[in-house]
């Protein structure tokens, strides 16, 4: 009798613990997914939201958490997961990163990358820019090793407050600086404006700078008709174009040689800060980086607004747009986990939770029902100004633009530093030698005319194309 009774009052223990979300022997703990992204700042605090969002809604009722941090930069993310695979005393890799399609071609050539594209339907797909998905297909294969939830493309920042007293001066307009040749044209411009507001000789000020130099050099090239990195199923193809290479470069290393362009801080929004400059193309989503005010000494500022213009393009050319913004690779776990992951990506990729990220990030939604005015619009949610200008510009970027981005192959991201830093590490380098120069009582044409002839040009070439042919097929 006593054993009934004990067998009875263990069945009934089981029983009332199984509703209270444990069976006998079986654990109904939530599946916990991890995230590593490199958002900062209002990114980071929007993301991290609308994963407390998903945890108290959707992931509640399906018995997932979403737990995520931030790794830093883009290069410290990447840094963070290739050193966690095999490496002894390394943080164990999250379920999802935040990865370009370089890294995920790494992490999938490691066999690191699921493949997400059985996961969703067809319906499902046709959901989201085809370009965006397009781009998480490394192989060109119907795989989706990548999966979109947020993208950017490039846009002209300027620092309105003082642009107006210099376009009032001079006549330049917004137009102006709505090509390539123009905004340096409207650079030499402001070069000369504020050389002749001091008594020294040749102390004028850059106009413009750029974040990403490599941007320019690839979609640059694009809209001429040249595909520097041409890759396909992971072999790539090189194009080094002289004439095209020739017109880049005549239209940033000799801008920035006699000093109307310019980069000195980590990212150029740090030198709208300081005053070195009034304008620079950069990331979409760099919006709300984009600083209030311009420190003129250790105890002086003012206030300045921001304008937001289209990213300028080669007169009497396509405009392509650079198509960037980390997508989300799921690394292989359980089949609960890894559903667990695509259930998360699919609800903040749903248009409402997308368009919340949106207008808080300056990166654009995935979907065609989000990425709209009308759906920016009509969402209720609280859009400051500027980012309402900057997803208006974006979304048109995508309309009237060729969307560019470069497809994978081995070692993509050295192949894309060494042509960035052939040019930067080169101009950089020359520009301190013209201002020596200059100091030294030189005119600006004795000091440039080293730099600014065919045969130096031939000799950047010719090292440029034989240090990116090692990448190629």
């Amino acid at each position: 009798m006593k054993r009934i009774l004990r067998s009875a009052v263990s069945l009934l223990l089981c029983a009332a613990v199984a509703l209270g979300g444990t069976a006998c022997g079986r654990s109904k703990l939530p599946t916990t997914i991890t995230i590593w992204t490199y958002y900062n700042g209002d990114q980071l605090e929007c993301f991290n939201q609308l994963v407390e969002q998903f945890n108290s809604t959707v992931g509640k009722e399906k018995n997932i958490r979403v737990e995520s941090s931030s790794q830093g930069s883009v290069n410290d993310l990447e840094t963070s997961v290739l050193a966690a695979e095999g490496k002894v005393g390394a943080e164990k890799l999250p379920n999802i990163v935040s990865s370009y399609a370089d890294t995920a071609f790494t992490l999938d050539q490691m066999g690191l990358a699921v493949d997400l594209s059985p996961y969703l339907t067809e319906k499902e797909k046709s959901a989201y820019i085809a370009g965006f998905l397009e781009e998480g297909d490394l192989m060109n294969n119907g795989e989706l090793k990548v999966f979109p939830i947020a993208k950017s493309t490039e846009l002209l920042y300027l620092n309105v407050t003082d642009f107006v007293p210099f376009a009032e001066a001079t006549g330049v307009t917004y137009a102006d600086l709505s090509t390539v040749e123009g905004l340096n044209e409207a650079a030499h411009k402001y070069y000369d404006w504020t050389d002749a507001q001091t008594a020294a000789p040749n102390d004028g000020k850059a106009l413009y700078g750029r974040d990403a130099l490599t941007n320019y050099l690839l979609c640059g090239a694009q809209e001429l008709g040249t595909t520097i990195f041409d890759a396909e199923n992971g072999v790539m193809t090189l194009h080094f174009d002289k004439p095209t290479l020739r017109k880049l470069w005549d239209n940033y290393y000799v801008p920035y040689i006699k000093g109307w362009c310019s980069a000195s801080g980590k990212f150029r929004s740090d030198d709208i800060k300081i005053g070195s400059l009034l304008a620079y193309v950069g990331s979409s989503s760099s919006a709300s980086f984009f600083p209030t005010q311009v420190l003129t000494s250790d105890t002086e500022s003012h206030g300045i607004e921001m304008a937001a213009l289209p990213c300028p393009s080669f007169a009497g050319y396509e405009p392509v747009a650079v198509q960037q913004g980390a997508g989300m690779v799921v690394i292989p776990g359980t089949e609960d986990e890894i559903s667990a992951c695509v259930a998360f990506l699919k609800w903040f990729t749903q248009p409402e939770n997308n368009l919340q990220f949106s207008v808080q990030s300056g990166y654009m939604p995935v979907t065609y029902a989000a990425n709209s005015i009308s759906a920016l619009e009509n969402s209720g949610l609280t859009v400051s100004e500027s980012i309402h200008k900057v997803l208006s510009l974006s979304i048109d970027a995508i309309d009237r633009s060729k969307l560019y981005t470069t497809h994978a192959f081995p070692e993509a991201l050295r192949a894309r530093n060494t042509l960035q830093y052939a040019l930067e590490d080169r101009v950089t380098a020359d520009r301190a030698t013209v201002l020596e120069r200059l100091a030294a009582g030189q005119t600006p044409e004795e000091a440039e005319a080293e730099f600014l002839t065919d045969a130096y040009f031939d000799a950047w070439y010719d090292q440029t194309l034989a240090a990116l042919s090692a990448f190629a097929g």
